[in-house]
């Protein structure tokens, strides 16, 4: 995942000319009201919610319309937080191929990738707009209006995406650059036009030409991953078929509008929440005078940190972000060197992602039909499993540390650490003990940590400006808006892969293996390792999830137990150099180089292997708390 400030002379990766500050300048105050309606409905969301908890617990008195507001407002944020995604360069995408590229052939490339986005929004356009006029016969039956004011927000986003893109395209590519894009990918359509009886004939190979081979050389060329699976499934379905592209809207609308799906940017805003008032800061130091001064102390530390506070944020890199400053400098104090703790973090945050509340869970829930208060019991112990590998390997690599000058704080200073962190410390066993008892969705639940995290932040950390709380509240709609979009063409993509009938040749393939359902699962934990390295995880889930976990059944394999396994590997995956992208994230972070802490990092991955096939071999370990 790639990010850049709306002022730099840098987009989608290329330095631009020197005309594209003043054209960001001018697209920031183009975005100005778009960021005031997102922020404005995110704010209305989580009152919302907050409201019907109140009126149902309290009360006793549920309000119908809330579900339905909350659903309208929800795909409205997703698809404008992608438009503002789309501005700001944080679609996520896989860079690590255009960087190695020479940079005389990046603008060419660049320029490819931008009109390969144009050309996925240009025709998806018409069909939306008719997904719009189908809709609008359908009244909800709640708030008594149009669904088509809703699921305009697929038309409405598309439409701004394009203007944004085709803004940057014309002000940042050469006029060459973009002409030959151009013709480039208008030969391509013509061709496969030009070809498409034969391509009709080709059956399942189409699978591998367009799904497999036309994304792969997307994801190669820097397209943005959402745009990746949606440029392959709607070449799919034009090229070698007579499906009309509306199903891609249509699957995009349910892939995206799953109301426990609004958890997702809630939580995203709950991390905000808690980097920007210091409550993870709190939680840190306690950990630190707790156990700080033992061998492996800061090790420790960093990782009973990292399962913690990921307990409270949902989000990987803000996990990192959060620990790594509040540590590091001691550590390097300690003599610790900085490609060790950089490949330390990285492996401690694909470890903490199955804690409540994990984003990948929540969504692993929706897609796959998964009970999300299950996955949540589960993914706590899983996680210690996990804990307990690399605590193993942290202390034998701490083995000659000398600790002597470290002195432990007194019970005093430890005792008012303590007091200080104690609110923070609470919020998630409160989260995980509320969805996991039945008490609350995960959607209510993320509602009431965002008040309460506020609320606490407010009185006893410092609190949250009124201008800092605005940027909280974009930054929340455009990180969701990318997520999203993602799981939309996912969507998309994965029931076009389900509608060609490979899933049923692979399901009798892989559940005649021989070693029955552990050779499944060897194989599972294999393909989420290479997916988790090139897809950023989450993607790997959507477009899996629904093809795998029918052959997980038919094994008889508990769908707690192959959802752990699953997302472990995936985490497993992500931070795998030297295609990792959580790899690259955590080097970021820690200011370190990649070709340092690859060497380091190796081992960590091998101590997570480890714990990961433990869990695969054992089914019990994921459910035996349900």
């Amino acid at each position: 995942m790639t990010s850049r400030d709306p002022t730099t002379s840098e987009f989608n990766g290329v330095q631009t000319p020197p005309t594209e500050p003043q054209l960001s300048r001018d697209l920031s105050r183009w975005m100005m009201p778009i960021e005031v309606l997102c922020a404005t409905l995110m704010v209305g969301i989580v009152l919302m919610l907050f409201g019907g908890v109140i009126a149902r617990y309290v009360f006793s008195h549920p309000v119908g319309w809330i579900d339905e507001a909350v659903s309208l407002s929800f795909i409205w944020v997703a698809m404008l937080g992608a438009v503002l995604a789309m501005h700001r360069n944080e679609h996520l995408r896989l860079t690590m191929f255009v960087d190695k590229i020479p940079a005389q052939w990046r603008g060419l490339i660049h320029a490819f990738a931008l009109v390969a986005i144009s050309a996925f929004l240009i025709g998806l356009i018409g069909p939306s707009i008719e997904h719009v006029e189908s809709e609008w016969m359908v009244t909800s039956p709640a708030l008594e209006i149009p669904s088509g004011i809703r699921v305009s927000a697929i038309a409405v986003g598309m439409i701004l995406m394009l203007l944004v893109i085709g803004a940057y395209a014309l002000k940042t590519v050469s006029k060459k650059n973009l002409f030959i894009a151009i013709i480039g990918v208008g030969l391509f359509v013509t061709f496969c036009f030009g070809i498409a009886p034969q391509l009709k004939q080709l059956g399942m190979i189409n699978i591998l030409i367009f799904l497999c081979g036309l994304v792969f050389f997307c994801l190669v060329a820097g397209v943005p991953i959402a745009f990746c699976f949606g440029i392959g499934v709607m070449s799919y379905l034009a090229f070698t078929g007579s499906i009309p592209l509306v199903v891609i809207v249509g699957r995009i609308d349910e892939g995206m509008g799953n109301i426990v799906l609004v958890s997702v940017p809630i939580f995203v805003l709950l991390g905000c929440v808690l980097d920007a008032t210091g409550m993870g800061k709190a939680i840190v130091d306690f950990l630190a005078s707790m156990i700080g001064h033992v061998k492996a102390g800061m090790s420790y530390v960093l990782l009973a940190s990292l399962f913690i506070v990921s307990g409270i944020s949902g989000s990987k890199v803000s996990d990192m972000a959060t620990v790594a400053p509040a540590l590091f400098p001691e550590m390097r104090r300690r003599g610790n060197k900085k490609s060790e703790m950089v490949a330390l973090l990285a492996t401690g945050a694909a470890m903490a992602d199955t804690v409540p509340p994990s984003i990948v869970l929540i969504v692993l829930g929706s897609v796959a039909g998964v009970s999300i208060a299950g996955l949540f019991e589960s993914g706590f112990f899983v996680a210690m499993v996990l804990l307990m590998a690399l605590l193993v390997l942290a202390r034998w690599k701490a083995r000659n540390e000398v600790t002597g000058q470290v002195k432990r704080p007194s019970l005093k200073a430890i005792g008012k650490l303590a007091m200080i962190a104690s609110p923070a410390l609470v919020l998630p066993f409160l989260i995980r003990s509320a969805v996991g008892g039945g008490v609350a969705t995960a959607t209510e639940v993320s509602t009431l940590a965002v008040l309460y995290a506020m609320l606490i932040g407010q009185l006893l950390y410092g609190g949250i400006g009124w201008k800092r709380l605005y940027g909280m509240l974009v930054e929340t709609a455009a990180l969701s808006g990318a997520i999203l979009l993602i799981l939309g063409t996912a969507s998309s993509m994965a029931w076009a892969i389900t509608q060609s009938g490979v899933v049923q040749q692979l399901s009798a393939f892989l559940t005649t293996l021989p070693g029955g359902w552990m050779a499944f699962m060897a194989v599972t934990v294999v393909v989420f390792l290479i997916l988790g390295c090139l897809l950023e995880g989450l993607p790997a889930v959507l477009l899996l999830a629904p093809i795998m976990f029918p052959i997980a059944k038919k094994l008889g394999i508990h769908e707690i137990h192959y959802s752990m396994v699953i997302v472990c590997a995936m985490n497993v995956g992500l931070m795998m150099p030297p295609i990792g992208v959580g790899f690259y994230i955590a080097c970021r972070i820690g200011d370190a180089k990649p070709d340092e802490v690859i060497v380091a990092i190796w081992p960590y991955i091998a101590a997570l292997l480890v714990g990961v096939i433990v869990i695969a071999a054992i089914p019990a370990l994921s459910t035996f708390m349900l």
